[in-house]
């Protein structure tokens, strides 16, 4: 039984991904960007290339916004940097960044989010949810124990029980149909 809700699971991550990747990756302006924070206190250690962030955290770094209670950042050696947001309001982190070339964002929030700024992976870790959204508009939106989203390619996977993760809970999601342009001089169907 486990092993086929691991791939029940495992299916329903990547029909998700499927149907939720677009062309449209993170924007990629913001990788070159600043960043830049406040907070209620900071601590620099230089020789580790660590900075930590603590109280009422918020980070910019072009488009993308990160919110949490405590924020971990390090400097990696080939100049990208990695964030570790903890908790804040409600528990949870939060994180936000535009898609490149499309007026839409992917936002989420998890009592742990880790943005690997070389790989542009973020994962969010515990009462996870991710959304989709179309300006101010949430289309789409996923949750589950663990959400791992690979800003270059759009896609996501969610992790539920029964995988080897060691995840546990249930994934969920809704996903809204999308709508393409109307061809020219073709008959409506509405």
């Amino acid at each position: 039984m486990t092993l086929r809700l691991a791939r029940t699971t495992g299916a329903l991550a990547l029909a998700f991904g499927a149907l939720w990747s677009a062309p449209a990756g993170a924007e990629k302006a913001d990788r070159f960007q600043p960043l830049n924070f406040a907070a209620d206190a900071a601590r620099v250690e230089d020789n580790q290339r660590l900075n930590i962030l603590s109280g009422n955290v918020e980070i910019t770094k072009g488009t993308m916004v990160v919110r949490a209670d405590r924020v971990e950042v390090r400097q990696n050696a080939d100049g990208s940097q990695t964030a570790t947001a903890i908790g804040g309001p409600g528990g949870r982190a939060f994180f936000r960044q535009k898609r490149d070339g499309v007026d839409e964002a992917i936002e989420g929030e998890a009592e742990r989010i880790v943005y690997d700024g070389r790989t542009e992976i973020i994962r969010f870790t515990s009462r996870a949810i991710m959304r989709r959204l179309q300006g101010n508009t949430v289309n789409d939106q996923v949750s589950g124990p663990v959400i791992i989203y690979d800003n270059k390619t759009s896609v996501f996977q969610v992790q539920g029980g029964g995988s080897s993760s060691g995840a546990t809970g249930r994934v969920r999601g809704v996903i809204t149909p999308r709508t393409t342009p109307e061809t020219p001089g073709a008959e409506s169907t509405r």
